[in-house]
């Protein structure tokens, strides 16, 4: 007998704690304007301390997401926010440590049956990634069926291929996007591949995602007089480090160690180029994230920081994932 009272109420316990999760109303307070750095690690090796590049603006109480790298569900869930009221997701390009936690938060979305679509926007490219989302969750679909989870997909995910210009509107944002420098690439594959950075305005402030990118005349325009600019930075020189200390530069070809450190030097950004670009655009505030691996274990990119600032005289802030900035 007493085993079964400990089971029931255990039972009720559990029962307590989902009703508190999804009834509970999601904003204790109300939020007009707040930026969560979900993620902020470049790149996909994985690391310890950091989940890649996601993260989470809200306006008026509605969340937004820009960039899903992998763990972006559960960045969501720490910081406090109901995942099923995210009903637009923004990618800036289609490397996966900005998409791969796609499928996984769409799946977690289906799960719960949420009614609403989630509309994903993104360079061309975006609806075979949302298909491969929906074919990576349809085995699970399948067999769930039989409990009663019947939304269908189709209902749920739609995905938007977009171009430069405004890309999306509504009550409490205006987003425009502009094609940057990430992808260098021959004609015919410049013409498949593209990478954004976005620009979210709002009645409170103005925040540019400068994505994956080389220095570039577009997004300097897109960031003129922006309140925030959430930066990807990095150097050649700590990547490199990196390679060497793990045994992966000593396997690279002459001709791979050239392409490799040409790609870095101009399809991203050094603390140089964000604080000229940042002191340029006239920007109040830079946020520094997409932080590239180093040597240093959990590293805290303090002396980026400093070089960001001989070049910027507005505020600079190096990234936490679950940062919160208003």
């Amino acid at each position: 007998m007493n085993v079964i009272v400990k089971l029931n109420k255990c039972k009720s316990v559990f029962l307590l704690l989902i009703f508190s999760i999804f009834c509970i109303p999601v904003f204790a307070e109300n939020i007009n304007f707040e930026l969560v750095m979900l993620g902020t690690a470049a790149g996909p090796l994985p690391r310890s301390d950091r989940a890649q590049t996601s993260h989470l603006l809200i306006v008026n109480n509605q969340p937004y997401i820009i960039d899903a790298g992998d763990g972006v569900t559960r960045r969501v869930v720490q910081a406090g926010i109901n995942f099923l009221t995210v009903n637009q997701i923004f990618l800036s390009h289609l490397h996966n440590d900005h998409m791969a936690g796609l499928a996984t938060y769409l799946d977690a979305a289906w799960q719960f049956q949420k009614r609403t679509s989630i509309d994903v926007y993104g360079p061309v490219g975006t609806e075979r990634v949302v298909l491969a989302a929906i074919s990576y969750m349809s085995e699970d679909a399948d067999i769930r069926f039989f409990e009663g989870k019947k939304a269908n997909f189709s209902d749920v995910f739609k995905d938007h291929n977009v171009n430069e210009g405004v890309i999306f509107q509504d009550g409490n944002i205006k987003v425009t996007a502009v094609e940057n420098t990430h992808f260098t690439l021959d004609e015919e594959n410049s013409k498949k591949h593209k990478s954004f950075s976005y620009r979210f305005d709002t009645k409170y402030k103005s925040v540019v995602f400068s994505g994956d990118t080389g220095p570039s005349e577009k997004l300097l325009k897109l960031a003129n007089g922006a309140d925030i600019l959430v930066s990807e930075v990095g150097t050649v020189e700590d990547v490199v480090a990196l390679f060497e200390k793990n045994g992966i530069w000593k396997t690279k070809t002459d001709a791979e160690k050239v392409g490799f450190i040409k790609h870095i030097k101009e399809q991203h950004l050094t603390p140089q180029d964000v604080g000229e670009m940042a002191q340029k655009a006239g920007v109040k505030k830079v946020v520094l994230s997409h932080l590239a691996p180093t040597i240093y274990p959990n590293d805290k990119y303090e002396r980026w920081k400093d070089d960001t600032k001989k070049f910027f005289s507005g505020e600079v802030v190096v990234a936490e994932d679950l940062m919160r900035l208003r």
